[in-house]
């Protein structure tokens, strides 16, 4: 009896953890949109109204441009995480090279990698692999490695890591940028984290984690970020 309690228990966490994410997402991209169009309203009368000037109007351009490329990216995220929710979405396992992950990523991210200086390393096994789903995978290992590029400073390194121990597999995405405060990282799976700019100025919407959290639990792996306020973040996937 105590044993099925526990388990009941269990489930109603877990429904309220679904519920609670699909909820903050809905929440999310109902104020980002908001804000987004109530801008682009604001900036197009104040032109027609001659309240502010040409000059202001194309001043304001590149940050109407970079909100709307965040608004952009948070539906991209959500479209993910929906397709994963319903109709026919299934794991599909299969052996994937580390090295293949490694080049695909370090052509994806060249010209942003160029921009800061920084360089792209693997360590680790060449021959290894991992058995997961690879869209999943390729997913959250993108949303990882574009965090990192954008709290790495100029001229610095990260790293694409393998170790296999036994039957687990661990990949880890390592910088050395400016890390997360302690004070902050008990809610970087939740609707209550901080969103902070890049070294360049770069924005977020602190959403990419929360689906990362989710991915990660149905590949059957775990995740885990270990973070340190100037000198970097370690954030690893671990299957079995």
């Amino acid at each position: 009896m105590k044993d099925l309690i526990n388990e009941l228990q269990l489930k109603i966490e877990k429904l309220e953890d679904e519920i609670s994410f699909k909820n903050g997402l809905i929440s999310m991209l109902s104020h980002d949109s908001k804000e987004l169009f109530g801008n682009f309203l604001w900036i197009i009368e104040a032109l027609e109204d001659k309240t502010i000037s040409e000059e202001d109007f194309f001043n304001l351009l590149p940050q109407i441009k970079s909100d709307a490329q965040k608004n952009l990216q948070t539906i991209h995220d959500s479209n993910s995480w929906l397709k994963t929710q319903y109709g026919e979405f299934k794991i599909k396992p299969e052996k994937i090279k580390m090295m293949d992950l490694f080049h695909h990523f370090e052509e994806k991210y060249a010209t942003k990698l160029k921009e800061k200086s920084i360089k792209f390393h693997f360590k680790g096994d060449s021959n290894a692999f991992v058995t997961t789903d690879r869209l999943l995978l390729e997913y959250v290992l993108d949303k990882i490695l574009n965090n990192a590029v954008k709290y790495s400073f100029p001229g610095q390194d990260i790293y694409l890591q393998e170790v296999t121990e036994g039957n687990q597999v661990t990949l880890s995405v390592i910088d050395f940028g400016t890390g997360i405060a302690e004070k902050y990282q008990s809610a970087i799976f939740t609707y209550e984290n901080a969103v902070f700019q890049g070294t360049a100025g770069e924005k977020g919407v602190g959403l990419s984690l929360k689906i990362v959290k989710n991915f990660v639990s149905l590949m059957h792996g775990n995740i885990q970020i270990i973070s340190t306020e100037n000198a970097g973040t370690t954030v690893s996937l671990f299957f079995t």
